[in-house]
């Protein structure tokens, strides 16, 4: 079905025998083809939450399958507050289920809502602790009284955060984790067996594609196991399920794009081979005297590829000796524990700065506190984790018996300091490395906590919310706060899908004051809808400030312009580079369509062109193209034709056109042709076309242009010289720039 594929069928995986079979459904009733959609179980009954039909087609339906009667049914949900989404999150407490994000079009929600099976009702969950930002792509997992959320994308970055929900308390904490993290992804999943959450897969695939992140929720601590024969197209948008001691994986794609073009065949790993190797290569490594140093697990899978998939499980299982698999707290001495809140991790002055470069590579200094020294400076004190104590003293009990005979001490590098290179130590060597040098935990008397400055984003939502719950507003409404803005000069440009709800208008004159503040600005605006005439001007909206006239240095040029009425595009810096890159000191330029001098002035400042005609019909850029050429000191090699290109554009006298409109300079392109000198010359052509008819636009271009030639009389040989992909427009839309080299025959 094709990129993005959307279906309704119906799969029943048996995940002993490996069979997957169509299940039939009874009744005409079914959801529609839909994808990013959420399946949840709670007893005989499958829930199916939101998903999309469309690029536009944003759903918020509940359905749900009898699996006893395999029968669907449309809820009618009492009290919907859900909005339509996709790419959210669901995850499963008793007869509850709790969705957080998703994605509707430009909004990404950060909003937290628990569907009641029984009754039928959404209920909104407040804002506490700390709240995760808005986000889809994740994954959530539900264990004892806790949903557990890793990772998702925020519409600017993936993510790498793991968030815990206590639904007793009904209050977020963000987790505080040792050991290597996993990296920042989406559309991952996650998993929970026994005592350990697990993470598998996600975008982008190069980072993780093969690796299982597994946390130990008692001691806090990640580990880490290669799935060497899964295949890599299962580790996207694929499902997890715990079976027993099993898991099996089912469906994905080998990239977010490339979801629905196959369907991958199901897998199965015993997670019992992975928790409990450790015990095992002990007992192993104990009976043959033998030691073992690896870094990183590896599991064997065998998949067998057939029409009804068979799984097997190769169990070939090594792991990483110094990963800790204790239940118990581990004790200084065989008499007593210490109990603590806060450790310091004490070292000699001489040993302070590797110890530190070890503490941070492995995420155990805290650095919510301060390190400190002590003696007179004899010995630095660096505050630690809880968990990194738990593990440290664990080692310490495994080197102490090394030492009375019982183990070999699993170390192989020369202990001198500068010849240690930070990046090759494994887990196991700097747990060593800290033993050697005199290591010891201690309770921090002095706990002096570090004042973390808060970031823009989060002083804005917390400002924000303060005043909304003030106003008595619903917090829905922080779901619209921006997380990116642009900034012009002295102003923060918020985007255009950032307060749209007509109840902030209530509260404005409060409001932008408090953004404007949070953001460290001093005007504050908001984009606004590019106007649909033929000089695209500007709707750029001023929240607090009284001028929308900015100055805006960018790569060695001065620009300065009324933001309210000119547009100004941050995506097309790297063109306005490339142009600024060229050697035009003897050519003459054509910009048919100058705008405030967007690539006139790197044309004349940069580039050192002898002579730009700059073509343009809107008269606030014009004014503002006025302006710049002065301030630049270029005004007497540059002329303004204001006016419709069309008519006003010189023929017969460029070496090089620019047709820079988007998202279609072709109305301009015979008078491009005619701006070139007889011998020819060079067209920029800017355009916008779908990723996937590139190359048929870029032919078309040519074509075109060879058509337009002949029909002018001109005897050239017409080439794409080059082609440049300055950024994305829209999903699958794509900007480019075509250079025609135009030469005579």
């Amino acid at each position: 079905m094709g990129r993005h594929a959307r279906r309704n069928d119906l799969l029943l995986l048996d995940p002993y025998s490996g069979n997957l079979e169509m299940v039939s459904t009874v009744g005409c009733a079914s959801p529609t083809p839909r994808l990013g959609h959420t399946a949840s179980l709670v007893g005989n009954c499958m829930f199916v939450i939101g998903g999309r039909t469309g690029p536009d087609k944003i759903l918020s339906d509940v359905w749900i399958l009898d699996t006893t009667m395999n029968s669907w049914k449309l809820l009618q949900c009492s009290d919907n507050l859900f909005l339509p989404r996709h790419r959210h999150a669901a995850a499963i407490m008793g007869s509850d289920i709790y969705v957080f994000g998703g994605l509707d079009n430009d909004t990404i929600f950060s909003s937290f809502y628990v569907f009641d099976t029984n009754t039928l009702h959404w209920k909104e969950i407040p804002v506490s602790g700390d709240w995760p930002c808005a986000r889809h792509s994740h994954a959530m997992v539900a264990s004892d009284s806790q949903i557990f959320m890793f990772g998702g994308y925020n519409g600017g970055k993936a993510l790498g955060d793991l968030y815990s929900f206590d639904v007793q308390k009904g209050q977020w904490t963000k987790e505080r984790t040792t050991g290597r993290n996993p990296h920042a992804r989406f559309s991952h999943s996650i998993f929970v067996h026994k005592n350990y959450l697990g993470v598998l897969g996600g975008c982008p695939v190069r980072q993780h594609c093969e690796e299982l992140a597994l946390l130990d929720l008692k001691l806090r601590l990640w580990k880490h196991v290669t799935l060497n024969s899964v295949g890599k197209d299962l580790f996207v948008r694929s499902t997890t399920n715990v079976v027993g001691d099993d898991l099996v994986i089912v469906g994905g794609g080998a990239s977010c794009y490339a979801f629905g073009t196959k369907f991958s065949e199901p897998a199965k790993v015993n997670l019992l081979h992975i928790i409990h190797s450790h015990d095992e290569h002990m007992s192993v490594k104990n009976q043959s005297k033998h030691v073992i140093n690896q870094d990183e697990g590896t599991i064997g899978n065998n998949i067998k590829n057939s029409c009804q998939p068979q799984l097997e499980l190769g169990p070939n299982v090594f792991e990483d000796e110094s990963l800790c698999f204790n239940d118990n707290l581990p004790c200084l001495n065989d008499q007593s524990q210490m109990i603590a809140s806060h450790y310091i991790l004490q070292l000699k002055k001489k040993y302070a700065k590797l110890g530190k470069d070890i503490l941070k590579k492995f995420g155990w200094l805290d650095l919510g506190r301060k390190a400190h020294s002590e003696e007179g400076g004899v010995h630095i004190c660096f505050p630690v984790h809880q968990e990194f104590f738990a593990v440290f003293c664990e080692r310490n009990h495994h080197l102490r018996d090394a030492s009375n005979g019982k183990n070999e001490v699993p170390f192989s590098k020369p202990l001198k300091q500068d010849e240690y290179l930070l990046n090759e130590l494994s887990y196991s060597e700097a747990l060593t490395i800290l033993h050697e040098y005199g290591a010891i935990i201690l309770e921090d008397k002095v706990v002096e906590e570090r004042k973390t400055a808060k970031s823009p984003l989060k002083v804005m939502t917390e400002a924000v919310t303060s005043l909304i719950k003030h106003k008595g507003l619903p917090t829905r409404l922080l779901e619209e706060l921006p997380t990116r803005w642009d900034r012009l000069g002295d102003i923060i440009i918020l985007p255009i899908s950032s307060f749209k709800d007509s109840m902030w208008d209530s509260i404005a004159g409060e409001l932008w004051p408090i953004v404007a503040k949070s953001l460290k600005a001093h005007r504050l605006a908001r984009q606004g809808p590019v106007a649909a005439t033929g000089t695209r001007d500007s709707t750029l909206q001023i929240l607090v400030g009284d001028s929308g006239w900015v100055n805006h240095r960018e790569n060695g040029v001065f620009y300065s312009f009324d933001a309210t009425k000119c547009m100004f595009s941050w995506g097309n810096l790297s063109e306005k580079i490339r142009m600024a890159s060229l050697d035009c000191k003897e050519e003459v330029v054509v910009d048919l369509f100058a705008g405030i001098g967007y690539f006139v002035l790197p044309f004349l400042v940069r580039a050192q062109a002898k002579f730009v005609y700059a073509c343009e019909w809107n008269p606030h850029a014009v004014e503002a193209l006025r302006h710049n050429l002065q301030a630049n000191s270029v005004a007497d090699r540059c002329i303004i034709l204001e006016g419709d290109n069309r008519i006003t554009a010189p023929r017969g006298v460029a070496d090089r056109v620019c047709l820079g409109l988007i998202p279609s300079s072709e109305l301009s392109w015979i008078t491009a042709v005619r701006a070139l000198r007889r011998e020819g010359g060079m067209l920029h052509v800017h355009g916008n076309t779908k990723d996937s008819e590139e190359s048929e636009w870029i032919d078309r271009v040519a074509k075109s242009i060879n058509d337009i030639a002949r029909s002018e009389g001109y005897c050239w040989e017409i080439s794409v010289e080059h082609v440049e992909r300055v950024k994305w427009y829209a999903p699958h839309i794509r900007h480019v720039v075509v250079d025609v080299r135009c030469r005579q025959i």
